[in-house]
C-alpha cells in the first residue's frame, strides 16, 4: 500500500479514536451519575415498599446496565481502532519512501 494511502487511513483512525475517547469520556460521566441515582431508586424502593419505587428502582438500574454494555462497546472499539492504527504504522516504517 502506497504510504500517502496509509497516511489517509492513519488520520482516519486518528479523528475516530478521538471521537470515541470523548464519547467514553461523555459516558463515564453518564455513568457515574446513572449509578448514583440508581442506587438511591433502590434506597427508596426499600423505604416505601411499593410496586410503584420497584418498577423505578429496577428501571434505574437497567439504564446502568445498558449504559455498562455501551461503554464496553465503546472500549472494544477503541481497541480495536489502536490494533489498526499500530498496523498502519508498521505498515508506514516498512514501506518505502
Amino acid at each position: 500500500m502506497r504510504a500517502w494511502m496509509v497516511e489517509r487511513r492513519l488520520a482516519t483512525v486518528a479523528t475516530r479514536l478521538k471521537s470515541l475517547r470523548a464519547d467514553l469520556a461523555v459516558i463515564d460521566e453518564q455513568l457515574l451519575h446513572l449509578d448514583a441515582d440508581a442506587d438511591e431508586q433502590e434506597l427508596r424502593a426499600m423505604v416505601a415498599e411499593t410496586a410503584h419505587a420497584s418498577h423505578e428502582a429496577r428501571d434505574a438500574r437497567r439504564h446502568v446496565d445498558s449504559m455498562r454494555r455501551h461503554r464496553a462497546h465503546v472500549v472494544e472499539e477503541i481497541a480495536e481502532l489502536e490494533r489498526r492504527q499500530d498496523d498502519l504504522l508498521d505498515q508506514l516504517t516498512a514501506a518505502p519512501h
